[in-house]
């Protein structure tokens, strides 16, 4: 009795072993059948999701065009509308490479101005990607990128400051946006001084109004909406 009470873990773990081996050998065996099965399950599962979506109330089915419009009736943030305890406000979206390209969205903080831009670059994905939207209805023209600049982050092992971060993830939006592109803009000049700040947000705006890109630049920096006496699209 001492001996089995002694050696019985021992025992049970080399009997599992030798189970799991012989399932490693089995699956292996049949992968390819496995692989094949798991993505049509895989695709089944994400078919389901979307028609479950398409069934739900106050979902729409958007319309993709090749213009350069995105144009949402209503529009709400899906997660949070589902997480949220109190009842989401719909929101519209206009935005062109003509007379509205660059929204300038400012606000105290906590009024929405994150969830409004996520929400807006959210339903563009939803909807290139087959699915219905939460909105009254929706016109989007095809949207080729989304470039986001969102929160404040450093990576001090690679001696980069959140200004630092923050700048190169800029520049790699100006470097390579198109003009089917959507950006997301959410506090551009953080982590340095407020002057500096605000030139870099105002010369970044410039730079986009000039571009005719389909922008949305939330931001603290209320003189930003001043370019919107002066320039065009603003």
């Amino acid at each position: 009795f001492e001996e089995k009470i002694l050696t019985a873990e021992e025992k049970i773990l080399k009997i599992e072993n030798e189970i799991l081996q012989r399932l490693k050998h089995e699956i292996l065996n049949h992968s390819v059948s496995l692989h094949n099965l798991a993505s049509r399950v895989a695709a089944l599962d994400a078919l389901y999701a979307l028609s479950a979506l398409a069934l739900s109330k106050n979902f729409c089915l958007p319309q993709i065009t090749e213009e350069t419009t995105l144009d949402v009736q209503d529009g709400r943030h899906p997660v949070v509308e589902k997480t949220s305890r109190e009842s989401f406000v719909p929101n519209d979206t206009l935005l062109d490479c003509e007379e509205n390209h660059l929204i300038i969205l400012t606000g105290p903080n906590m009024a929405g101005k994150s969830t409004y831009i996520r929400q807006s670059a959210l339903l563009v994905i939803l909807a290139q990607m087959g699915s219905y939207i939460p909105a009254r209805s929706a016109r989007i023209g095809i949207v080729d990128k989304i470039f986001t600049r969102i929160g404040a982050h450093d990576e001090i092992a690679k001696g980069q400051s959140t200004f630092m971060v923050e700048m190169r993830e800029a520049a790699d939006i100006l470097n390579n946006l198109s003009p089917r592109s959507l950006i997301i803009l959410d506090e551009i000049g953080r982590g340095t001084s407020t002057y500096d700040g605000l030139s870099l947000a105002w010369s970044l705006a410039e730079h986009l109004q000039k571009q005719k890109v389909r922008t949305l630049f939330a931001t603290h920096f209320h003189e930003l909406t001043d370019l919107a006496m002066t320039m065009p699209g603003v």
